[in-house]
């Protein structure tokens, strides 16, 4: 568990640089930014699928490669183009304080699972995590303040919003699930074949591109900016999509889904670290609130589910001995 909890943590370090990079890049439009991240996490996965081409094809079947065009439509395309299209419409702080319900949502639709720790016990740590993300509302709303936009773009900006949440939760519920299923792939093999399969699904998308008169002022812009484009799309997909989808296979493999779910906060902490970073300024007194809360959250959480590991482990054993042939 202790090791399931480390990978989540990196993962979710890696996964907060997605936050950043449409702020970086306002001047591409949500299909550019997907179709760029995507096809070099294509290019990136196919390279390391190359030396175990062989093995992945003899284990790879029909069900697995419907799983994973379902995994990387929910989870990387439909996901990430919803995500950039709210942070161009509402901004980066509001679309990362609907995405950052994740722990909740996640943690409420894998409660049946396997291994979850009872939802009654999980209530306080829950509700600590759900103060935070108040507190971070409430300071971007009295102290940032809203952009002077319609009321019928911050009603699509917050639907993108959502549609991402709804995205991602089924995405990390499913996910966990197969991963928890098959037992012929490794969680590092398993990332690598999603990558080849989104990176498919994002080459696909430089067709929509080049139709749709909303692709992307592609023509207008200049070449440093396609220079920045293509080197953070690069940083994007071997950091936040191969090595950060690996690391979070890896945690979904040893962790319940309950705690899984709270894992994921750590993807909204370092994006508010990134932030800061990017702005040269201390968090305010409402977001470091925000933080410390959801810290002490999801170290509860995890205190929860320890002790929850401990009490069933004999449990668990005469389990597998009466099972075994």
């Amino acid at each position: 568990m202790q090791r399931g909890v480390a990978y989540g943590v990196m993962a979710g370090a890696l996964w907060g640089m997605v936050f950043v990079v449409p702020r970086v890049l306002p001047d591409f439009s949500p299909l550019l930014l997907v179709a760029g991240r995507y096809t070099m996490y294509g290019v990136v996965s196919l390279a390391a699928a190359l030396p175990m081409a062989r093995s992945l094809a003899k284990r790879l079947s029909r069900e697995d490669l419907i799983a994973l065009v379902k995994l990387a439509l929910a989870g990387n395309i439909i996901y990430y183009l919803l995500l950039t299209e709210a942070v161009h419409l509402i901004g980066i702080a509001p679309a990362s304080l609907i995405v950052g319900v994740l722990p909740v949502t996640v943690t409420l639709m894998g409660r049946r699972d396997h291994g979850a720790v009872p939802l009654a016990r999980l209530a306080w740590p829950l509700a600590i995590v759900m103060a935070g993300i108040v507190c971070i509302n409430i300071d971007v709303f009295t102290v940032a303040g809203a952009t002077p936009v319609s009321v019928a773009t911050r009603l699509l900006g917050v639907a993108c919003a959502v549609g991402a949440l709804g995205c991602w939760t089924w995405f990390a519920v499913e996910n966990a699930r197969y991963l928890q299923r098959q037992t012929h792939f490794s969680g590092n093999e398993w990332s690598v074949l999603w990558g080849v399969v989104t990176g498919a699904l994002g080459a696909t998308l430089w067709l929509a591109v080049a139709v749709l008169p909303s692709g992307g002022p592609q023509g207008e812009l200049a070449d440093t900016r396609w220079q920045t484009f293509w080197l953070l799309n690069l940083v994007l997909a071997i950091g936040a999509s191969w090595l950060g989808n690996g690391l979070w296979n890896a945690a979904a493999k040893r962790l319940p889904l309950t705690l899984s779910g709270q894992m994921i906060v750590f993807e909204t902490l370092f994006a508010l670290l990134y932030a800061f970073i990017y702005d040269q300024r201390l968090p305010r007194p409402l977001e470091l609130a925000a933080i410390l809360l959801l810290v002490a959250g999801v170290c509860w959480s995890v205190r929860r589910h320890s002790d929850g590991d401990s009490s069933g482990t004999a449990r668990v054993e005469d389990k597998a001995q009466v099972s075994a042939p």
